[in-house]
């Protein structure tokens, strides 16, 4: 199983990015998948999760902002970003994770927010 992270970069504040967490080797509807972030020297925080179901949940500081979804064709989550702020800035990695089936993680992708 591989999750590979796409779409991070340097943006103005107040501008959008979408992330990109593309699955093989497995289906990845079938798992629970999040977005954490992670600042150097800091612990990783949970930004959203998509639950196998369907339903979603956002950390506060992120609500209204942050749109988590999944293309099942694609067998891809998303993680769409607006209205950035520097406090967004953060190597950005994507989780999926089903009980004792497994726990996988890509390798991160960097969003930047700065002017």
């Amino acid at each position: 199983v591989q999750l590979a992270e796409s779409g991070g970069g340097l943006v103005q504040p107040g501008g959008s990015l979408r992330l990109s967490c593309a699955a093989s080797g497995t289906i990845i509807s079938i798992f629970h998948t999040s977005w954490y972030r992670q600042i150097p020297g800091k612990q990783r925080e949970l930004v959203a999760v998509i639950f196998s179901g369907g339903s979603t949940n956002y950390t506060d500081s992120v609500k209204g902002r942050f749109t988590i979804s999944r293309d099942d064709a694609k067998n891809t989550v998303y993680l769409q970003m607006n209205d950035l702020k520097p406090e967004d800035t953060a190597v950005y990695y994507c989780n999926a994770a089903l009980g004792l089936v497994g726990d996988y993680w890509g390798q991160g992708t960097l969003v930047a927010v700065s002017s």
